[in-house]
């Protein structure tokens, strides 16, 4: 007779959980690469309204369209720099801006009706009804978080804060890899109903947190276009590093404000992240997660590949959106090979 641990028991269901966690991650990727298409479109300022809810419907008469976009006339945006923006070109930027939200409101509803569902139904295994709360409640958050950085380029900036763009770009990806985490865990119990959820072992957070550190400059990255100063690769022009070049004080602002600083340290640090990843392969394949171990590897070579590739084009758009999705990618296999690493001794 099947013998149930205090997270499992027959009525719940962590396969079906699992594969909704999925979905979700899916989603959210999605989102990861249409928010970076509306960064390098620069239509992220196009909604200068939040509206939670009646935001879902897009303007569908003229008259409509017309007073959407004399909001966005009224920004600094388009007085400083898109002034005699047509309506057709006012759409052509509102479109990305709106399937970003609306992206946003899909996943909040693929999250919450499921679980509310899985609750009802008493289906969630002990221990991880909190785990999935926390997740919906940082999702509402994120929403939160996109309008805050929305808001801070509706006044007297002409973009968004680059610390509030990488701030939400970290929140997404933070979500993302909660909600894998907690998949593969769910996964686990699903073939192993004595199985204990994984504790994240010290060296699997050290490469995550190197892996967030150059996620988070590819963010300030795109926030300064700091990707436009310097186009050549491995030199930045003539140099390692470009001489006579103005720094800011105090010293340590020049890591988050320095355009020229921040792409070097994305750079260079990107080999250090790298290195760290490799070793989190090398570790996932002693312990038989062989799958994860060449995705781990071979998405590490692509990201590389994708980020000079970025620098070399001028920031070509097509291009840098692949680094940005890959980014998301290599951080789903990087928590599926940390999984695997921190089961062994949970």
């Amino acid at each position: 007779m099947l013998q149930a641990s205090p997270g499992f028991s027959l009525s719940t269901r962590p396969a079906a959980i699992a594969r909704w966690l999925y979905w979700v991650a899916a989603l959210i990727v999605a989102m990861v690469v249409v928010g970076g298409i509306t960064r390098l479109t620069e239509s992220g300022l196009s909604i200068t309204q939040w509206k939670p809810v009646s935001g879902a419907i897009p303007p569908l008469t003229q008259a409509q369209w017309q007073a959407e976009f004399a909001n966005y006339q009224r920004i600094p945006e388009y007085q400083q720099l898109n002034r005699g923006m047509t309506l057709d070109g006012f759409k052509a930027i509102f479109f990305w801006e709106y399937l970003h939200r609306l992206l946003g409101r899909v996943i909040g509803l693929a999250f919450a009706v499921p679980l509310i569902w899985f609750a009802v139904k008493r289906r969630i295994p002990r221990g991880y009804g909190w785990r999935l709360t926390a997740l919906l409640a940082l999702g509402g958050l994120q929403g939160a978080i996109g309008w805050w950085m929305v808001a801070s380029g509706l006044s007297v900036r002409t973009d968004v804060s680059h610390l509030r763009l990488a701030t939400h770009l970290g929140t997404a990806l933070f979500i993302l890899g909660g909600i894998v985490w907690t998949a593969r865990d769910l996964s686990v119990l699903a073939n192993n109903p004595t199985a204990r959820p994984a504790r994240l072992r010290i060296g699997a957070a050290l490469v995550i947190a190197a892996l967030a550190v150059q996620i988070v400059l590819g963010a300030l990255t795109a926030g300064l276009d700091a990707g436009y100063a310097f186009s050549s690769w491995p030199l930045m022009g003539d140099a390692w590093f470009p001489a006579d070049v103005p720094m800011l004080t105090p010293a340590w602002s020049n890591v988050v404000d320095n355009p020229i600083v921040v792409q070097f340290l994305h750079r260079w640090i990107a080999f250090v992240a790298a290195a760290a990843l490799l070793w989190l392969a090398y570790r996932a394949r002693a312990v038989g997660a062989m799958r994860a171990a060449v995705a781990v590897g071979g998405l590490v070579v692509v990201q590389i590949a994708l980020g000079i590739a970025t620098l070399l084009s001028g920031v070509e758009i097509v291009v840098a959106v692949a680094h940005q999705a890959n980014a998301a990618l290599l951080l789903i296999a990087t928590v599926v090979a940390a999984h695997a690493v921190s089961r062994r001794r949970a």
